[in-house]
């Protein structure tokens, strides 16, 4: 038996102890817990889709972007364990929300003082904050599957449990952006025809043509239609009471992993900063982890894109700032379906097939999107992004789920190297914004995708030869060498 987690026989009979509406009590802290990452996450997406357009002089937005990812890189090397094991999951989530609010403060007096260190203080939080997260979702699923007499299997709940989490997070995308769509567009005139006035040839300038500022020889000229002062303030308050909101959400309606300890013993608490960092790059050692990394940095390049890329080069340079926020409402329901709907399509096609399916669509998206002549038809942008949102879900879905199938007992250092690894691809992405065209980065996105899918199918490649061996040999190999050692 792996240690740290108790026998069927314990496990029933203290989770029996709890009360019969047990099963009920677990899946309310989930919703909580995911409305509480809805509400905050609306006021983080919201700020973050703007930071590219907004603050484009010298770069500052793309630039915070990348100190916020950049931190979070150091975050989840040094961070998650430690902090975790003094704090707790859900303390450890809570005090990371409030970490983050600095950065949103800051939007009232944006400058290299201002935003930069407070972007940092975001990294640093997040690192603790989605390996709590995705630690409590795996070690409830396995109360969970215990007080249902394992009559669903843990790593089926964890697919579930992520995907009802990010049902609610994925709508802070739609919330937020919704949000920030009605603030800064208010007193604008209507589009006419479905179309937006310009003063910039949409078709020559933006899209997959967007140069990189640094090259723009004419970049005085193109017109990003800044809103007024007072709308982005107003803005900035009502994303910063979201987050005050989503920090008591969760100090007062989420349990402590205390309740189910006879499930998942806590490792020993004795862990330093140096020993964390060990415990992340051991984590490395398994082959399969190694493989994992291309996809992991696929998902924060892929990301950054959207987030950075897409929102300048191709909205604010069409059709101005406040649509930013209209275009990315569509990202923000597609990511709310792919989520939905990704565990029942993959109870019926198969991890491999819907992962392939969604290659395959991914690819073709980035290809027209290369060879597309941008109009100033804003449903058409929506359209685009909602496309990418729909890989994205599932990307985000299968991935996350893996890192916690895969390394049972191992989450907060698997789940670390994903956070680690999906935070250099956003560096990567985010540093780049200044210096090459769009066309060369949807390349670049291209290519790591290629790259992360291969190492992707080498695990599923490797697990069809060891099935061939031994046929009732179960897909969570790093599992079963644990129970055996």
């Amino acid at each position: 038996m792996q240690e740290g987690v108790a026998t069927d026989s314990v496990a029933l009979e203290a989770i029996e102890k709890l009360g019969p509406r047990e099963k009920w009590r677990i899946v309310k802290n989930i919703a909580v817990l995911g409305i509480a990452f809805m509400i905050h996450f609306t006021a983080f997406h919201g700020t973050s889709n703007l930071q590219s357009s907004l603050h484009n002089d010298g770069s500052l937005g793309a630039y915070t972007l990348a100190c916020i990812y950049g931190s979070l890189i150091l975050s989840n090397l040094f961070l998650p364990v430690l902090v975790i094991r003094h704090l707790g999951c859900k303390w450890t989530i809570v005090v990371s929300f409030i970490a983050y609010m600095p950065y949103i403060a800051a939007q009232f007096y944006p400058s290299f003082a201002t935003l930069i260190p407070s972007g940092l203080a975001v990294g640093f939080g997040g690192g603790p904050l989605w390996c709590a997260k995705c630690t409590y979702l795996s070690i409830i699923a396995e109360a969970f599957s215990v007080a249902t007499r394992r009559k669903v299997r843990t790593e089926y709940l964890i697919v579930k449990f992520f995907s009802l989490f990010f049902v609610f997070y994925q709508l802070a995308q739609v919330l937020g952006n919704l949000i920030s769509f009605t603030v800064l567009s208010y007193g604008e005139s209507e589009p006419v025809n479905g179309t937006i006035e310009s003063s910039v040839n949409v078709s020559v300038t933006c899209g997959a043509n967007y140069a990189a500022p640094i090259h723009q020889e004419a970049h005085a000229a193109i017109d990003l239609k800044r809103p007024e002062p007072e709308q982005l303030n107003r803005l900035t308050g009502i994303f910063l009471a979201c987050m005050g909101v989503a920090s008591v959400s969760v100090a007062l309606g989420v349990d402590s992993l205390k309740r189910y300890n006879m499930v998942r013993k806590s490792p020993n608490n004795g862990v330093s900063g140096m020993n964390t960092l060990i415990i992340t790059l051991r984590q490395l050692s398994h082959k399969y982890q190694l493989l994992l990394l291309p996809i992991a940095a696929f998902i924060g390049i892929e990301q950054a894109f959207i987030t950075a890329d897409f929102t300048k080069s191709f909205v604010a340079c069409g059709l101005g700032i406040s649509y930013i926020g209209y275009a990315m409402i569509s990202f923000g329901l597609a990511n709310t379906v792919a989520a939905a709907l990704t565990p029942y399509i993959t109870k019926h096609l198969g991890r491999r097939l819907l992962i392939l399916l969604t290659f395959v669509f991914h690819a073709a998206l980035i290809v027209f999107m290369l060879l597309w002549t941008p109009t100033n038809e804003y449903y058409k942008y929506s359209i685009i992004v909602a496309c990418w949102g729909l890989a994205d879900g599932v990307w985000l879905i299968q991935i996350n789920s893996l890192s916690g199938i895969l390394f049972p007992g191992n989450e907060e250092a698997a789940f670390s190297n994903f956070r680690l690894w999906e935070a250099c691809g956003s560096v990567i992405m985010y540093s780049a914004s200044s210096f090459f065209p769009t066309f060369h980065k949807l390349l670049f996105v291209l290519g790591m995708m290629i790259v992360g899918t291969i190492g992707y199918g080498s695990i599923e490649l490797m697990e069809h030869r060891a099935k061939r061996i031994d046929p009732g040999k179960r897909f969570e190999v790093v599992s079963q060498e644990a129970n055996e050692n």
